[in-house]
């Protein structure tokens, strides 16, 4: 008789578990098996998304699944048009159905995700991958989004030789041209 220990070992009479295409180890049933605790977890998810013919608001779902880190961020978004349902803008209250297309702007970066399931409340994060499709653009390099010109907090105002570092950083080597010309004129 196997024991909890023995979980994941080649069985005593040397035949392995059946595992499919990707590698990833089946039960007897065909059904790919899961960590205990992710099952567990996912159960829970299930459980306390809603239920038939009940709906989950918008701004708590990316808040759920962990596209924005609170859910006021997530009604804030809503309200400034940031989040689109199916192409169309959307209160924080709008309701989400299974196979809605959710575009979201957030910190510079747009996510395209179509809803797989419906939860309500916020899980770990290999739980909430699985409860979308993300169609989203790859991030942008690391490189290309670098600030130009941030200054220490408390530092003061700008000197003159500062404002024009930080101009010609920026691309801005006209303005400063221009406002050096303006500053010389009688």
């Amino acid at each position: 008789m196997a024991s909890e220990h023995d979980k994941g070992k080649v069985p005593a009479d040397g035949a392995a578990a059946p595992q499919d295409a990707s590698g990833v180890p089946q039960g007897a049933s065909g059904v790919p098996r899961q960590d205990p605790g992710t099952a567990a977890a996912i159960a829970a998810a299930e459980a306390a998304g809603p239920q038939s013919g009940e709906s989950v608001r918008v701004d708590s779902w990316i808040w759920a699944v962990r596209l924005i880190k609170t859910r006021s961020q997530g009604a804030t978004a809503c309200k400034g048009g940031h989040v689109r349902v199916n192409g169309d803008r959307v209160k924080p209250a709008h309701s989400l159905r299974v196979g809605d297309e959710v575009r979201l702007r957030h910190e510079g970066r747009e996510r395209v995700v179509v809803v797989k399931r419906l939860i309500r409340k916020r899980v770990g994060a290999p739980i909430a991958v699985q409860c979308y499709v993300d169609n989203s653009p790859p991030p942008p390099p690391r490189e290309a989004v670098a600030p130009a010109g941030v200054r220490d907090r408390g530092a003061g105002r700008p000197t003159k030789r500062d404002r024009r570092d930080m101009e010609r950083l920026r691309g801005l080597e006209s303005l400063a041209r221009a406002r050096r010309d303006a500053e010389t004129r009688p």
